[in-house]
């Protein structure tokens, strides 16, 4: 399980959109999610769906890494459909009845409610391709220049941005070390007789301590060599810092721009406009 979690993980490649710029690629992400938040029924996911699709496709990325990164979320997804088939009846306009499609005992579902469910079950699945996309394609460095030179106008008002950035940065990038460690660590118990799978819910999450202390040791640890590390390369933050590679924006970001608009667009036209699903 450990392996199925691809978040802070970079798939380098000579792609269009590992090429493009991060503040770009950034930006595009919050339209994106604000694009699959705006699109009210089923129909009105096809533009985002497809925008994944493209992007993916342009992006290079093995099909395998997308489909891991919903993994981890499986349990949420089951569970989240669930609670919303029982407890929503669907967006209806007043004085409309739900469609009953099961009632019995305490159970009440309806077609509306399930194609609510279905709806904010792609939402999330989209969301996280989504987000996928961008760590995978951009480097922690590229991705750290690019959160820290959209924040810089914040330093009118005093805002840390170069250390909020660096602070983000290394926190994805230390996301695969620390579940490498975990699962060197789980191995290890594992092989001396701890049972990590067996039991319900409660003795897995109890089996789960004597893992979580030395990793959290482990973490400590590296945290304190990457202090010294960086105290001994002299660094004091974001002042005077000079880049290796100046960000620029290229034709590749004024097509992902389109693109990302073009979506939105749609999404936000087929909810006003078509009512099927």
């Amino acid at each position: 399980m450990l392996a199925d979690i691809t978040l802070g993980q970079f798939y380098p490649a000579d792609s269009f959109v590992h090429k493009m710029d991060p503040r770009v690629k950034i930006v595009l992400l919050i339209v994106f999610i604000v694009g699959i938040f705006l699109a009210k029924n089923l129909i009105a996911f096809i533009p985002a769906v497809l925008f994944v699709i493209l992007a993916a496709r342009m992006s290079r990325l093995p099909v395998r890494l997308l489909i891991r990164s919903l993994k981890p979320l499986r349990f949420i997804l089951i569970f989240t459909f669930i609670l919303n088939i029982f407890f929503l009846q669907g967006n209806l306009p007043e004085g409309q009845e739900p469609t009953p499609v099961l009632d019995w005992w305490i159970i009440h579902l309806t077609a509306e409610g399930i194609l609510q469910a279905l709806l904010y079950s792609l939402r999330l699945i989209v969301l996280v391709l989504g987000s996928s996309l961008l760590t995978l394609s951009t480097s922690p460095i590229a991705l750290t220049d690019g959160l820290e030179m959209l924040m810089t106008p914040l330093k009118v008002i005093r805002f840390p941005a170069h250390e909020i950035a660096m602070m983000m940065s290394i926190a994805l990038r230390f996301i695969p070390t620390l579940l490498e460690e975990a699962d060197k660590i789980m191995k290890a118990q594992t092989a001396r007789g701890a049972d990590f799978e067996s039991g319900n819910i409660l003795k897995r999450a109890k089996a789960m301590i004597p893992l979580l202390v030395p990793l959290f040791v482990s973490a400590f640890r590296r945290a304190g060599d990457l202090a010294m590390a960086m105290e001994a390369r002299c660094y004091h933050g974001g002042e005077g810092r000079t880049r290796l590679r100046v960000l620029k924006c290229t034709w590749r970001d004024l097509w992902g721009a389109a693109a990302a608009v073009l979506m939105v667009a749609g999404c936000v036209l087929i909810s006003e406009f078509v009512h099927i699903i």
